[in-house]
């Protein structure tokens, strides 16, 4: 086989090859990194995007500090979607998020929970007895010190004057769900979620809704990565901001920020 003729198949094959990759890249769903409190909304607008046709998102959820601490990592993924604008801004001040694509998306409720068999009362105030409440047990929360539910428990209880009596007394979750999951389980008498969390599960029940000037606004700013390369992230992205995806997550409990 001549060189010419050596030259041309390699090129061919290069040509071949790239379109094969663009191909799968096309058909490649978006990777999306969601905050633990979304599973079943996002999981939901998932479920109908793939139903219009579009190759199905894959979506890793957890805690937002985690999922921020993976894409500093180099963690490939299309879309972040976060439980605070924190996590958010350190990503961005790192160039790890493409420019012009952040929207504030989502809010939501911060409420102190009780399993659902617990008969205890009380009301959410300036030096409520909650420790008193909390007998022997534990209070289950996300890891005040960086994940966003645990952040905005901590101002909450610290606005409410509490903080310092509650601190010793807190069984600290890796994420919102771990939380949940320790008053679901009788693990402990209380535990502080997102209004939504609260709404997804039966074994619990709210005991009170944290007035919201007590912490920061709960705000789930979006955001396409800087590294995505996935060419339907961009269309999902809009479907969630739609009319139609909105509504998906207002039914879920969720206040539209947009």
């Amino acid at each position: 086989m001549c060189r010419l003729t050596q030259l041309l198949l390699v090129v061919l094959l290069a040509w071949c090859a790239s379109g094969v990759v663009q191909g799968q890249e096309r058909e490649r769903g978006p990777v999306v990194l969601a905050a633990a409190s979304l599973q079943e909304s996002l999981g939901r607008a998932a479920d109908v995007w793939t139903a219009k046709g579009h190759p199905r998102p894959v979506i890793s959820f957890a805690a937002s500090s985690a999922l921020a601490k993976q894409i500093e990592a180099g963690a490939p993924a299309d879309i972040f979607i976060s439980a605070d604008e924190q996590w958010m801004d350190e990503l961005a001040a790192r160039h790890l998020v493409r420019p012009g694509t952040r929207h504030n998306f989502l809010g939501n409720h911060l409420v102190l929970i009780a399993p659902a068999s617990s008969r205890i009362r009380l009301t959410i105030g300036r030096n409520f007895p909650l420790v008193r409440a909390l007998g022997d047990g534990r209070l289950a929360m996300a890891d005040p010190d960086s994940v966003p539910a645990g952040r905005y428990g901590k101002a909450a209880m610290t606005r409410l004057g509490i903080w310092k009596s509650v601190e010793p007394r807190i069984a600290r979750a890796e994420n919102v769900r771990a939380a949940l999951l320790l008053v679901e389980r009788g693990e402990a008498p209380f535990g502080i979620v997102y209004a939504t969390d609260a709404r997804a599960s039966t074994a619990v029940r709210v005991i009170g809704t944290f007035p919201a000037n007590t912490h920061p606004p709960i705000t789930y700013p979006m955001a396409m990565l800087s590294g995505s390369r996935g060419h339907e992230a961009g269309g999902f992205m809009r479907f969630l901001r739609s009319r139609e995806g909105r509504a998906i997550f207002l039914r879920y409990g969720f206040q539209a920020r947009e």
